[in-house]
């Protein structure tokens, strides 16, 4: 478990992330990071995946075109 400090970042707050971290998640600077709230109420941090981004957009498009069918088959 890392300890992180959270430090003002001129009108923000914001923590510094050590290297290992970075080397970890497989990012660099500018890069996108996710910040996902997990089932037991704690945080995850990820590093941004394009292939997976796609993947959740164009299931949040079939999630809406067809929601009726889905509120349906939950029923079952």
């Amino acid at each position: 478990m890392l300890e992180l400090k959270v430090r003002k970042i001129g009108n923000s707050l914001g923590i510094v992330l050590p290297k290992e971290s970075l080397a970890r998640l497989r990012v660099n600077e500018g890069e996108i990071l996710y910040f996902t709230e997990t089932e037991d109420g704690g945080y995850r941090l990820s590093g941004y995946n394009e292939n997976f981004s796609k993947q959740v957009a164009e299931a949040e498009k079939i999630m809406q075109q067809d929601k009726d069918l889905l509120r349906e088959l939950s029923k079952r």
